[in-house]
Parts: structure tokens; C-alpha cells; sequence
């Protein structure tokens, strides 16, 4: 990773079974300011092997590939190595793959229709602590993630959509921590406090955290003093 040397290019990880995309993919990269390759991995595991031999900043992930799935390699990386940060990049515009790709704690999901310019500014989005859906998605998947929370009506709304962290970082949130104090309380970054309070709002469909702790507490995840209106 490029820690705390702001001048150091962004580092990114491809990894897409499929060798053109990959060849694509790394020539956009490497045209782009401010970014550079980190390596190709042409499955899941070998992403895996890539990112403990040396994290990226940034994995771009395949969902859909042999040996290991882009999902499970996810859900791995992001359990070894929370500062890394994975932008899913995938064909298909499934509302179940992009909630598996999020439940397992990716940042960001991107169809490989998107134009070159959203696929930068995802990256730096995402890097940079946000998150990012596909505009050819976010009024459908975000919506129906929603609804099924409004509609469980109880705290398995929460747990269904949010990986065991984010529940935990929810449960300070709502009883009103800042991210400051939640880094100390669990000994993360602030920027990976940052990352979390991102993917909690994305998921949820809360449009700031004051709404993101207003669900919890209607849905009974949270029990503790009711949030002042």
C-alpha cells in the first residue's frame, strides 16, 4: 500500500480471469494520474496470494471466475486486511451478486459497460473511504436492500445486509460515537472507520448517519437511549 506517502501513485490490483479485460483494464490503470498496477491475478486465489505478498490500495475485483469467486476472495481479503479497499467490476447487472459483493465487504460495484471516466472516479471514491454503485443500479439495488429492512420490521434487517464490523461500528454510531472515538475503541484507522460508516449507509440506503441510526433503532438492532429528533 501506499501508506502515508501522499505523493505515491494509488496501487490497484486487477483481477478478471478473462486476459483482454485484464490487458484493458491495467492499460487504463496505468494511463491514469495518480494510479499504477499493482500486479494481475487471474482468480480469487491468486488474488489472495497477491495481496498478502504486498496489499494494493485497491483490488479490482471479477466476481465470476474459476477456482475461487470473486465474492469469497473478497470476503477473505477484506478479513485479512481491512485497509484494502475492493471495487467489484463485473458483466452482470445482478441485484443478488451485488448484494453478496457487498455483504461480503466490497466498496463499490461497477458494471464493465461503465465508460473509463466512471471507472476513475469510482476508484478514487473508493479509495478514498466512500462508495460507489453503478448509476445503472443504484435506484434498484439500493431500494430493494432497503425494503427489506422497512419490511422486516426487526433487527434481522440489520444483520441480513451488514457484515459482523459494520453491525459493531453501527452499535457505536447509534450510541453516539465519533469516528475518532470508534477508531480507539477498536483499534482500526480512521480511515477504515471511514470505509465502514460508508458501506453502512450505502447498504442501508441511509442518506447520513443520523438516518442510518434512526433504522437501527426502529427495526430493534439498537436498544439502547432513543435518538433525540
Amino acid at each position: 500500500m501506499t501508506g502515508t506517502d501522499p505523493a505515491a501513485p494509488l496501487r490497484v490490483l486487477i483481477v478478471d480471469d478473462e486476459a483482454l479485460i485484464s490487458a484493458g483494464l491495467e492499460m487504463l490503470v496505468d494511463a491514469a494520474p495518480g494510479l499504477s498496477v499493482a500486479g494481475v491475478a487471474t482468480d480469487g486465489r491468486d488474488a489472495l496470494r497477491r495481496v498478502d505478498a504486498d496489499p494494493p490500495d485497491l483490488v479490482l475485483m471479477d466476481l465470476r471466475m474459476p477456482v475461487l469467486d470473486g465474492v469469497r476472495a473478497t470476503e477473505e481479503i477484506i478479513r485479512r486486511h481491512p485497509d484494502v479497499r475492493v471495487l467489484a467490476l463485473t458483466t452482470f447487472a445482478d441485484e443478488t451478486l451485488m448484494y453478496d459483493a457487498l455483504r461480503a465487504g466490497a466498496s463499490g460495484y461497477l458494471l464493465k459497460q461503465a465508460a473509463p471516466g466512471q471507472l476513475m472516479e469510482a476508484i478514487h471514491r473508493v479509495v478514498g473511504g466512500g462508495a460507489w454503485i453503478d448509476p445503472a443500479m443504484a435506484g434498484t439495488v439500493i431500494d430493494v436492500l432497503r425494503e427489506r429492512a422497512l419490511r422486516a420490521g426487526d433487527a434481522t434487517a440489520i444483520t441480513a445486509v451488514l457484515t459482523p464490523r459494520e453491525q459493531e461500528i453501527l452499535t457505536l454510531v447509534a450510541d453516539g460515537l465519533s469516528n475518532q472515538e470508534i477508531r480507539d475503541a477498536l483499534v482500526l484507522s480512521e480511515a477504515t472507520v471511514k470505509t465502514h460508516v460508508a458501506r453502512i449507509l450505502m447498504k442501508t440506503g441511509s442518506r447520513d448517519r443520523a438516518a442510518a441510526v434512526a433504522l437501527a433503532w426502529r427495526t430493534g438492532f439498537f436498544r439502547g437511549p432513543a435518538p433525540r429528533s
